[in-house]
């Protein structure tokens, strides 16, 4: 039989799948067995939300209690071993540092009743106990402030309800279900997510309406306001628009909607209301927004400067312990790096975690991160660490447990979760979705060409917890942080491990501006 020679080039196009196949990425599963012993048999979890919580306190951005929380986590960062912790600068902060002393209000008529209530950050305090009857602010346009002129200098001024309850009949807490996991699996609609315009246009109508009122009982001279915020009797957190050095806003309470409404009603029916209300806050100068960070330096001559990075938000809001916001984040993270840090690693890459400051303001803490290390915020040049950074995973989700991570676009990372995943597929974390997330720090990496990423978990109880007075100890489901910590322990340590870097979405050509796109310019 007379044989063919084959040639190099077809052997090469023959072998080259099979080649291709054999470079799938390499999981160390030998690791990944004594990260799951370590973290879910020896976890640190509970302790860790213990002080975070209940012994720190609520932290909002520039305030006692977060530097009191940045104080803790470097230290504990120091008992646990990670190296160069500190507690560093990451961006300026207009609002300037505002913590309450002291809040109390009640109903002392037509009969008594104490109040659950939040005050507003950033707004100012009361003249001692203020006692006044309620005038309900009956306004719909610019045009009825008219009518209240002259009535109310002194008075505790109730804001008309936003929004009516309706009755819920979802469960308090749940999990995303198969069929939910695989609807996000899919790539979402071209449609989804747009804010219709009409809906637009009514929301900034009514942030202009507010904007005057609030100018009109600041000239008024309101003693207090009254919002409807929070449902079960559990009022909400938000801020003041408020700049270190200006006058001190008109204290600003934000009260359930079951106690709102209460008193809205009996105004209604012409029935007098009367409260009491007596708000101290204190005001300091408090200019800057700080990380807290650490890390296992990397051991790899070539690689120990490249940086995988693990992080989450310190800062929280005033009302409760922010637990589930975002406590559950910074715990996580600190223990899949104690994991690491037990089990004596030695990554290629460094390990690095940080813990942001004022994310609730603005992303402040990771924005202040990437223009300090990775782009300059002006002329949008790479720093000298911007090709260093080799990936960023972040937590800011409530409690629950992972389930999957978004890929924010990035195809090219698919493949390489998909196999860092299926030691967790027993654990329900196997779901990968094309899909964005946003709303969290995160988006200061994506934003940049970066790679990072957030984890898709369970939404337990997190609509009715967080930024609320409700966001305590209790919310949080130590079962499912343990997982995530081994999930994120493992997930860094491949990062940190293999060959190349994360790739980020390849660079695409600018678009040129639209005639529209122009004009709106």
């Amino acid at each position: 039989m007379k044989i063919k020679k084959i040639s190099a080039a077809f052997l090469f196009l023959f072998f080259l799948p099979l080649w291709l196949m054999s470079q799938s990425e390499n999981v160390d599963l030998s690791m990944i067995y004594k990260i799951k012993q370590e973290g879910l048999k020896n976890s640190s979890i509970e302790d860790l939300a213990f002080w975070l919580t209940d012994f720190v306190g609520p932290r909002l951005t520039a305030s006692t209690g977060n530097n009191r929380g940045n104080e803790w986590a470097k230290k504990k960062m120091e008992e646990l071993g990670f190296q160069n912790v500190r507690i560093e600068a990451a961006r300026d902060f207009s609002r300037g540092g505002w913590d309450n002393l002291k809040t109390y209000a009640a109903m002392t008529a037509p009969y008594y009743i104490n109040f659950a209530c939040n005050p507003v950050a950033w707004t100012g305090s009361t003249n001692g106990s203020v006692k006044s009857e309620i005038v309900l602010l009956d306004v719909k346009a610019e045009s009825d402030l008219e009518k209240y002129k002259g009535k109310l200098n002194g008075k505790i001024v109730l804001m008309p309800s936003a929004t009516p309850y309706t009755v819920s009949f979802e469960p308090l807490a749940s999990r995303l279900t198969d069929t939910q996991l695989k609807d996000l699996s899919m790539a979402s609609s071209s449609s989804q997510g747009r804010r219709q315009q009409g809906d637009f246009a009514t929301m900034m109508a009514q942030r202009a309406l507010r904007t005057k009122i609030s100018e009109f009982l600041k000239s008024e001279g309101a003693a207090v306001i009254l919002n409807s915020s929070g449902t079960f009797n559990v009022p909400r957190s938000n801020g003041a628009n408020y700049t270190a050095g200006a006058k001190e806003p008109i204290t600003e309470l934000n009260l359930p909607i079951e106690d709102h409404g209460r008193m809205e009603r009996l105004l209604r029916h012409n029935v007098p209301v009367e409260m009491e209300v007596e708000i101290q806050n204190k005001f300091f100068d408090s200019p800057t927004v700080y990380n807290v960070i650490g890390e296992i330096p990397g051991t790899d001559k070539l690689l120990k400067n490249e940086v995988v990075l693990l992080g989450a938000h310190i800062d929280s809001w005033h009302g409760g312990t922010g637990a589930a916001d975002n406590a559950s984040g910074c715990i996580v993270m600190m223990e899949a790096l104690r994991i690491l840090k037990n089990l004596d690693v030695t990554p290629r890459r460094t390990i690095r975690i940080a813990l942001w400051g004022g994310e609730e303001q603005g992303l402040n803490g990771s924005r202040g991160y990437v223009e300090k290390y990775l782009v300059d915020p002006k002329t949008k040049e790479h720093k000298p660490d911007f090709d260093k950074f080799a990936g960023y995973f972040n937590m800011d989700n409530g409690s629950g447990k992972y389930r999957g991570i978004y890929i924010q676009e990035n195809e090219l990372v698919r493949p390489v979760f998909e196999e860092w995943l299926k030691p967790f597929a027993d654990m329900d974390a196997s779901t990968i979705t094309i899909r964005n997330t946003s709303g969290t720090d995160h988006l200061s990496f994506d934003r940049v060409g970066l790679p990072g990423f957030q984890f898709i978990q369970d939404d337990i109880e997190y609509d009715r917890g967080y930024h609320t007075t409700m966001d305590t100890y209790e919310r949080l489901v130590m079962a499912d942080l343990k997982q995530n910590a081994v999930i994120t322990a493992s997930f860094v340590y491949n990062a940190a491990m293999r060959n190349a870097k994360l790739p980020g979405k390849p660079a695409m050509k600018p678009r040129e501006a639209t005639g529209q796109n122009q004009r709106m310019q």
